[in-house]
């Protein structure tokens, strides 16, 4: 496999984050490697799945706000210019708990920096969503320009597009880099060198494996399992546009979507799970997950009461301590970026934090103190939602 060539930059991960990079660099006029062991947006990724949500709120959090309204417009653009509809506009509904919680703070955020936004009391929630059983719920927070990403085609036709600019896509797994100062290649695990000026290792949930002394205890993967659940025959209410997206972070911590391509009623807990190996971790969901799941699609929604599983799945999120992502140099080497964290949110972030690594390489600047590895702990206090 060894391509006797030099790149500008080798891209070690085409998950969303490393593909939008290599994207991006490719579009400033750089030679890109992108390297995946397993194949873009694979099934082991923490970027393979159906779908991902898009919304802007993020409480007082006003980064990743600014984030997601500038990500969404490229998406849209990226999916007109490829003539693909892998964004579903179905609004994001944020069901609030009390009057001064986490959507509060997304109002006061929104507001300010010009999101539109709907508001809507308990009342406006049982005549607009009747498909709810609403229990603490006292009123709601709907996002209407947002909505549902199709994950895995979604990062696959990035790095297609990469590929017809000039990213060359290299199918291997890459060994952890030796020594400091500047690195020269790297060596994949069939015995092939990569060279390149400048690397960037985007390998998410296989980023504490490649550099374990480094990031593992600071890069925390977790097993987190998803449920489709097959809604009512004949029954438009589960469909957008009569159902958005919704999150609700009460006592259930969970989200979903609605029936998106007839796969069904997308249901997870949202809650962090046990530590997770994205190489050999069991994939099957437990007996315990699914029945959390059921009682939970039971009570939200009365008429999904033992509604069959359509499907179900095991992925991961890749955890910092407390939710930031990760976007800083080696510290032992001068050219080696560290990009990842994504921490169950980050994915729809990929074209802006693609343009963000990329304005870093090719033009240098200070990184976001947020993001620089001297804020990752070793103990997980999870602060971004």
């Amino acid at each position: 496999m060894a391509t006797g060539k030099t790149y500008d930059v080798a891209v070690i991960g085409a998950g969303v984050f490393g593909a939008w990079t290599a994207y991006q660099l490719a579009r400033r006029g750089k030679g890109v490697a992108l390297l995946d062991a397993y194949g873009p947006s694979n099934s082991r990724s923490s970027s393979g799945g159906e779908s991902r949500i898009i919304r802007m709120g993020y409480g007082s959090d006003e980064i990743y706000t600014r984030w997601a309204m500038r990500a969404l417009p490229l998406w849209k653009e990226f999916f007109e210019r490829i003539r693909e509809p892998l964004f579903h506009q179905t609004g994001v509904l944020w069901l609030a708990h009390t009057t001064d919680g986490y959507e509060s703070q997304c109002v006061a955020t929104l507001g300010r920096l010009g999101v539109p936004i709907e508001r809507l009391s308990r009342a406006d929630l049982e005549k607009q969503y009747p498909q709810f059983d609403l229990g603490p719920v006292t009123w709601g927070l709907l996002e209407p320009q947002s909505g549902v990403l199709t994950a895995r085609r979604a990062v696959q036709a990035v790095v297609e597009e990469a590929s017809k600019s000039g990213v060359e896509y290299l199918n291997a797994a890459v060994l952890e880099p030796r020594g400091s100062g500047k690195l020269a290649s790297v060596k994949t695990r069939g015995g092939d060198s990569i060279h390149a000026g400048a690397f960037v290792f985007a390998c998410g949930p296989w980023l504490p494996k490649v550099f374990p002394d480094l990031l593992g205890h600071r890069i925390f993967p977790t097993r987190q399992e998803v449920f489709f659940f097959g809604v009512p025959p004949g029954d438009p209410r589960f469909e957008p546009p009569a159902l958005p997206t919704w999150i609700n972070l009460g006592d259930d911590e969970a989200y979903g979507m609605p029936d998106l391509e007839h796969r069904g009623l997308k249901v997870a807990i949202d809650r962090h799970g046990p530590p997770f190996d994205p190489d050999w971790g069991r994939r099957v969901v437990t007996l315990e997950g699914l029945e959390e799941a059921r009682r939970y699609v039971g009570h939200l929604f009365p008429a999904m009461k033992d509604a069959p599983v359509v499907e179900s799945r095991v992925c991961q999120y890749e955890n910092t301590s407390n939710g930031d992502f990760l976007i800083d140099r080696h510290p032992a080497f001068e050219n080696v970026w560290l990009v990842g964290g994504g921490s169950g949110h980050g994915f729809k972030h990929g074209p802006v934090l693609g343009e963000y690594v990329a304005a870093r390489i090719t033009e240098g600047g200070a990184v976001e103190p947020r993001f620089r590895l001297a804020t990752k702990e070793e103990m997980q206090h999870r602060a971004v939602f």
